[in-house]
C-alpha cells in the first residue's frame, strides 16, 4: 500500500513523504489516526498544507524553547527529617510556576519528570516540545518557613479570653443597682400605704371628739 504521510511519524517517515507500507499498518494505524492517506491529488495537497502548518508550529516551538532555555524557578514546600517533603512537587506544579514567573504556557505532559519530587534540592529538567526541541530548565525546591504571626496568635487569643470577664462586671453592677432601686421603690410604696391608712383613721377620731363635745355641752345646758 502506497501512502503519503501527513505528519511526521518517528522512525518511519516525515510529513510529505510517499512510502510503501504494509496494508494492515496503513489501514489500522496510519489512516485512522490521520498520520497518512492513500496517494491521490487531494492527499498530496493535504500533505503540503500539513507541512506548512507543522513548519509554522515548529517555528513557534523553537521560539518558546529559546525563552525557556536556562530558566530557573523556585517552589516552596514543607519538609521534615532528612529534607523529605511532606507532600510532593508534580509536573503540574512546575508548569504553573513557570507560567506565573515567566508568563510562558507549557503543557505539563511535555515536562520530563519520571516521578514527583519529594525532597528539597535543585533539579535540571528537560521540556520536550518537539522531536529535536528540548530546552532545559532548573527547578529549586526550598523549605517553606512557618510565619512568625502564627506563634503570636495564641497570646492574642488569651487576651481575648479575658475581655468577656471584664465585660461581665458592668452587667453585674447594673443588676445590683437595679435591685437596690427596686427595693427603695418598694419601701417607699409601703410607707405611702401606711401613711394613707393613718390618714383614713384620723377623721374618725375627730368625729368621736365632736360627739363628746356636744354631749358635754348638753349636760352643761341642762344643769
Amino acid at each position: 500500500m502506497k501512502v503519503v504521510f501527513l505528519q511526521d511519524v518517528p522512525n518511519v517517515a516525515k510529513a510529505g513523504e510517499i512510502k510503501e507500507v504494509a496494508a494492515g499498518y496503513g489501514r489500522n494505524f496510519l489512516i485512522p489516526r490521520k498520520l497518512a492517506a492513500l496517494v491521490s491529488p487531494q492527499a498530496m495537497s493535504q500533505a503540503e498544507t500539513s507541512i506548512k502548518t507543522q513548519a509554522g508550529t515548529n517555528e513557534e516551538l523553537v521560539e518558546l524553547a529559546g525563552q525557556l532555555e536556562g530558566k530557573e524557578v523556585s517552589l516552596k514546600a514543607h519538609a521534615g527529617a532528612k529534607e523529605r517533603l511532606y507532600g510532593s512537587i508534580t509536573s503540574a506544579d512546575i508548569a504553573a510556576e513557570l507560567e506565573s514567573v515567566t508568563g510562558l504556557v507549557v503543557d505539563k505532559r511535555k515536562i520530563e519528570l519520571d516521578e514527583p519530587i519529594r525532597q528539597l534540592g535543585s533539579y535540571e529538567l528537560t521540556i520536550r516540545l518537539g522531536k529535536d526541541i528540548t530546552p532545559k530548565i532548573k527547578v529549586s525546591v526550598i523549605e517553606e518557613e512557618a510565619p512568625k504571626e502564627e506563634e503570636k496568635a495564641p497570646r492574642k487569643a488569651k487576651k481575648a479570653e479575658k475581655k468577656p470577664a471584664e465585660e461581665e462586671k458592668p452587667e453585674k453592677e447594673t443588676k445590683a443597682k437595679k435591685a437596690k432601686t427596686t427595693k427603695k421603690k418598694e419601701t417607699k410604696a409601703t410607707k405611702e400605704k401606711k401613711t394613707a391608712k393613718k390618714e383614713e383613721k384620723a377623721p374618725k377620731k375627730t368625729k368621736r371628739t365632736t360627739t363628746k363635745a356636744k354631749t358635754t355641752k348638753k349636760k352643761e345646758e341642762t344643769a
